[in-house]
């Protein structure tokens, strides 16, 4: 029998749960093995790329610091050289995003070989994730500054912007190898004391500059990412304080100001691309609630004084899930077609709620995107580093 790994006591909600769950749970883990563990496998020989291994001219930082550049800005061709002009939905190609590359491939192989390792035991693939670990995080040579400074710049405007923040969001999957690795004792004491100060860091600094002020309070998806983030990197520094602000804003904050009375996130829908948005969203707010649910608080339980519930969000979008044909609203300007994949919701509401509808619908879709927006925007491709807390026997 496997063991979820809910919330931030590294416990289960599932842990007395249905035998109807436990099957659901097993029933992804065997669907995922033989695939994570040959991907992990190729991954054996892959050394770390960190942000040392790139940069841009136009970056006011230095060789350690994370650098990118708005994804909708563009050259003005009125006026050559000068300050970019945005275009929104329109990823202008030219960009740098050479280190967001790297975090995203940081964050798939790190995961990629944790999943491994909990899937089989074999401490070949524990200790070539953490060689990524010490390459990121810890090596002075080769490791990023721990903030984000100077992202999602805009040429001839802002040298950074508090909206760079999300770029962060793929260190979750991170975080939660990097804590699933340390509770197992497989990184040694004096290397995970230096993995979760690298962790601290950040979260002080995303909780204290004002470019993590600002994007904690974004009204949209931003401030959704922002809490996911913090979550998780509050569980690997042990921060509780950052924990009790980040599940009290989930519920105060993010779902009685972001979700209407039918489920739907109409900040999400205003955009060019409402559909793509509103499954990052719905994904965003499940994954808050999976990294910040515990026994005694389960978000996605949590009820508005106005109704609205994680359960209502869902109930909103599955149908638009299985068939796409029926979103009532205005098709995605770019990459419509690539839609959807495994999203994160149907995973964690699934085994939440007991639904045996979401998981089979989530098995069924694809489970690596190719497309560099898609994996962008889905952060969360790992299941077993959520639903295992040691590896299995």
């Amino acid at each position: 029998m496997t063991i979820s790994n809910l919330g931030i006591f590294g416990l289960t909600i599932l842990s007395s749960c249905l035998p109807s769950g436990m099957h659901a749970q097993n029933k992804i883990l065997k669907d995922i093995r033989n695939e994570t563990i040959t991907r992990a496998q190729e991954m054996l020989s892959e050394k770390p790329i960190t942000v040392t291994a790139s940069s841009c001219k136009r970056s006011t930082g230095g060789v350690n610091d994370y650098y990118s550049e708005g994804d909708y800005w563009w050259p003005d061709p009125a006026k050559p050289g000068g300050p970019y002009i945005q275009k929104d939905g329109q990823t202008n190609p030219e960009n740098f995003s050479d280190h967001r590359h790297a975090m995203v491939r940081f964050s798939e192989i790190t995961a990629t070989l944790t999943s491994a390792w909990l899937l089989t035991g074999d401490k070949k693939y524990a200790q070539k994730a953490l060689e990524h670990l010490n390459a990121w995080l810890v090596d002075p040579l080769t490791r990023m500054n721990p903030n984000m400074l100077y992202a999602q710049a805009i040429w001839g405007r802002f040298t950074g912007r508090g909206v760079g923040l999300i770029d962060a969001y793929h260190l979750v999957e991170v975080a939660q190898s990097a804590k699933i690795l340390i509770d197992n004792k497989v990184i040694r004491e004096d290397q995970a004391k230096k993995i979760k100060e690298w962790f601290g860091v950040f979260l002080s600094w995303m909780t204290t500059h004002s470019y993590g002020i600002d994007e904690m309070n974004a009204k949209n998806n931003h401030g959704t990412c922002w809490v996911v983030t913090a979550s998780a990197m509050a569980i690997v520094a042990g921060n509780q304080e950052v924990l009790k602000m980040c599940s009290d804003r989930f519920k105060t904050v993010l779902l009685p100001s972001q979700m209407a009375d039918d489920g739907s996130f109409p900040l999400e829908i205003k955009r060019t691309k409402p559909y793509g948005y509103s499954l990052f969203n719905i994904d965003a707010m499940c994954n808050a609630a999976q990294l910040l649910s515990t026994p005694a608080d389960n978000l996605f339980d949590f009820k508005t004084d106005k109704g609205q519930t994680l359960k209502k969000g869902m109930e909103f979008i599955y149908p638009f899930i299985t068939d796409k044909s029926k979103w009532p609203f205005a098709k995605d300007i770019y990459i419509w077609e690539e839609w959807p994949v495994r999203q994160s919701c149907l995973l964690f509401a699934g085994l939440a709620y007991h639904n045996e509808a979401y998981i089979a619908t989530y098995l069924g879709l694809p489970p690596h995107p190719v497309h560099p927006e898609v994996i962008r925007n889905l952060p969360i491709r790992h299941p077993a580093i959520w639903l295992l807390m040691a590896p299995q026997k």
